[in-house]
Protein backbone atom coordinates (compact mmCIF):
# COMPACT_ATOMS: atom_id res chain seq x y z
CA UNK A 1 0.00 0.00 0.00
CA UNK A 2 1.24 3.51 -1.07
CA UNK A 3 1.16 5.84 1.88
CA UNK A 4 0.99 10.11 1.93
CA UNK A 5 3.22 11.57 4.46
CA UNK A 6 2.82 15.36 5.04
CA UNK A 7 5.51 16.55 7.12
CA UNK A 8 4.33 19.95 9.31
CA UNK A 9 2.02 20.72 7.16
CA UNK A 10 0.48 24.43 7.43
CA UNK A 11 -3.17 25.35 5.68
CA UNK A 12 -6.10 23.14 7.17
CA UNK A 13 -7.81 23.28 3.35
CA UNK A 14 -4.14 21.51 1.99
CA UNK A 15 -4.71 18.81 4.74
CA UNK A 16 -8.29 18.25 4.44
CA UNK A 17 -8.14 17.99 0.27
CA UNK A 18 -5.15 15.46 0.41
CA UNK A 19 -7.54 13.53 2.93
CA UNK A 20 -9.97 13.45 0.35
CA UNK A 21 -7.64 12.09 -2.03
CA UNK A 22 -6.32 9.46 0.69
CA UNK A 23 -9.90 8.14 1.21
CA UNK A 24 -10.51 7.74 -2.12
CA UNK A 25 -7.44 5.71 -3.44
CA UNK A 26 -7.15 3.79 0.43
CA UNK A 27 -3.87 5.28 0.90
CA UNK A 28 -2.61 5.90 4.40
CA UNK A 29 -1.58 9.69 5.95
CA UNK A 30 0.93 9.95 7.92
CA UNK A 31 1.13 14.00 9.74
CA UNK A 32 4.44 14.33 10.63
CA UNK A 33 5.69 17.20 13.33
CA UNK A 34 3.88 20.28 14.69
CA UNK A 35 1.15 21.09 12.59
CA UNK A 36 -0.41 24.82 11.78
CA UNK A 37 -3.68 23.77 13.05
CA UNK A 38 -6.29 21.83 15.10
CA UNK A 39 -7.48 18.61 13.46
CA UNK A 40 -10.31 19.29 14.93
CA UNK A 41 -10.36 22.75 12.41
CA UNK A 42 -14.50 22.75 10.81
CA UNK A 43 -11.88 23.94 7.42
CA UNK A 44 -10.14 20.64 7.85
CA UNK A 45 -13.22 18.56 8.11
CA UNK A 46 -14.82 20.30 5.67
CA UNK A 47 -12.60 20.32 3.14
CA UNK A 48 -12.33 16.30 3.74
CA UNK A 49 -16.33 16.28 3.61
CA UNK A 50 -17.95 13.02 4.72
CA UNK A 51 -14.70 10.76 3.57
CA UNK A 52 -13.07 11.65 7.21
CA UNK A 53 -14.53 8.42 8.52
CA UNK A 54 -13.24 6.45 5.21
CA UNK A 55 -9.70 7.84 5.71
CA UNK A 56 -6.51 5.94 7.60
CA UNK A 57 -4.62 8.99 9.04
CA UNK A 58 -1.67 8.56 11.88
CA UNK A 59 0.03 11.26 13.72
CA UNK A 60 4.01 10.90 14.29
CA UNK A 61 6.00 13.69 16.14
CA UNK A 62 9.15 12.70 13.78
CA UNK A 63 9.38 11.69 10.13
CA UNK A 64 12.38 8.97 11.61
CA UNK A 65 9.64 7.39 13.55
CA UNK A 66 8.57 6.14 9.97
CA UNK A 67 11.19 5.62 8.53
CA UNK A 68 12.37 3.24 11.51
CA UNK A 69 9.44 1.16 11.05
CA UNK A 70 8.98 0.46 7.94
CA UNK A 71 12.79 1.35 6.48
CA UNK A 72 14.72 4.26 4.95
CA UNK A 73 14.20 2.52 1.22
CA UNK A 74 10.53 3.04 0.78
CA UNK A 75 10.84 7.08 1.39
CA UNK A 76 10.55 9.03 -1.81
CA UNK A 77 11.04 12.42 -1.14
CA UNK A 78 9.16 15.32 -3.29
CA UNK A 79 10.63 18.58 -3.60
CA UNK A 80 10.76 21.55 -6.05
CA UNK A 81 14.52 21.71 -5.20
CA UNK A 82 15.39 17.41 -6.08
CA UNK A 83 16.78 16.87 -10.04
CA UNK A 84 15.08 14.07 -10.93
CA UNK A 85 11.49 13.90 -12.55
CA UNK A 86 8.85 12.09 -10.12
CA UNK A 87 7.70 10.31 -13.56
CA UNK A 88 11.18 8.61 -13.91
CA UNK A 89 11.05 7.13 -10.50
CA UNK A 90 9.57 3.49 -10.23
CA UNK A 91 7.85 3.35 -6.78
CA UNK A 92 7.45 0.25 -4.95
CA UNK A 93 3.93 -0.77 -3.78
CA UNK A 94 4.99 0.44 -0.33
CA UNK A 95 6.23 3.92 -0.97
CA UNK A 96 6.36 6.22 1.51
CA UNK A 97 5.09 9.96 -0.90
CA UNK A 98 6.60 12.52 1.54
CA UNK A 99 5.99 16.00 1.37
CA UNK A 100 6.87 19.36 3.07
CA UNK A 101 4.93 22.18 4.69
CA UNK A 102 3.64 24.63 2.20
CA UNK A 103 6.05 27.42 2.97
CA UNK A 104 9.34 25.56 3.32
CA UNK A 105 8.86 21.98 1.76
CA UNK A 106 11.10 19.85 3.15
CA UNK A 107 14.36 20.43 4.33
CA UNK A 108 17.71 20.75 1.95
CA UNK A 109 19.41 18.69 4.08
CA UNK A 110 16.53 15.99 3.71
CA UNK A 111 16.71 16.03 -0.33
CA UNK A 112 20.49 16.09 -0.03
CA UNK A 113 20.70 12.99 1.79
CA UNK A 114 18.65 10.91 -0.27
CA UNK A 115 19.25 12.03 -3.85
CA UNK A 116 18.51 9.16 -5.69
CA UNK A 117 14.89 8.95 -4.01
CA UNK A 118 13.90 13.11 -4.13
CA UNK A 119 12.21 14.05 -6.92
CA UNK A 120 10.24 16.70 -8.67
CA UNK A 121 6.78 17.17 -10.25
CA UNK A 122 8.13 18.99 -13.63
CA UNK A 123 7.15 22.72 -14.00
CA UNK A 124 7.81 26.70 -15.66
CA UNK A 125 11.57 27.67 -14.00
CA UNK A 126 10.03 31.06 -13.22
CA UNK A 127 7.08 29.53 -10.50
CA UNK A 128 8.04 28.43 -7.21
CA UNK A 129 5.97 25.25 -6.39
CA UNK A 130 2.52 23.98 -7.10
CA UNK A 131 -0.10 23.54 -4.68
CA UNK A 132 0.53 21.01 -1.99
CA UNK A 133 -2.85 19.18 -2.40
CA UNK A 134 -2.16 19.17 -6.38
CA UNK A 135 1.51 17.63 -5.64
CA UNK A 136 -0.09 15.14 -3.61
CA UNK A 137 -2.53 13.86 -5.96
CA UNK A 138 -0.40 14.04 -9.54
CA UNK A 139 2.39 12.03 -7.26
CA UNK A 140 -0.33 9.70 -5.71
CA UNK A 141 -2.02 8.61 -9.29
CA UNK A 142 2.26 8.15 -10.92
CA UNK A 143 2.48 5.82 -8.44
CA UNK A 144 -0.76 4.21 -8.39
CA UNK A 145 -0.35 4.33 -12.17
CA UNK A 146 2.41 2.25 -11.96
CA UNK A 147 0.65 -0.41 -9.99
CA UNK A 148 -1.77 -0.38 -12.14
CA UNK A 149 -4.44 1.33 -9.47
CA UNK A 150 -4.40 -1.74 -7.55
CA UNK A 151 -7.97 -2.47 -6.88
CA UNK A 152 -9.09 0.40 -8.10
CA UNK A 153 -12.02 0.98 -10.40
Amino acid sequence: MISIVLVEPEIPENTGNISRTCACTGMPLYLVGKLGFEITESRLRRAGLDYWDKLTVERVPDLSVLTERFGEDKFWYFSSKARRSFADAAYPSDAFLVFGKETKGLPPELIAAHPDRAVRIPMRPTLRCLNLSNSVAVAAYEALRQHDYFNMQ
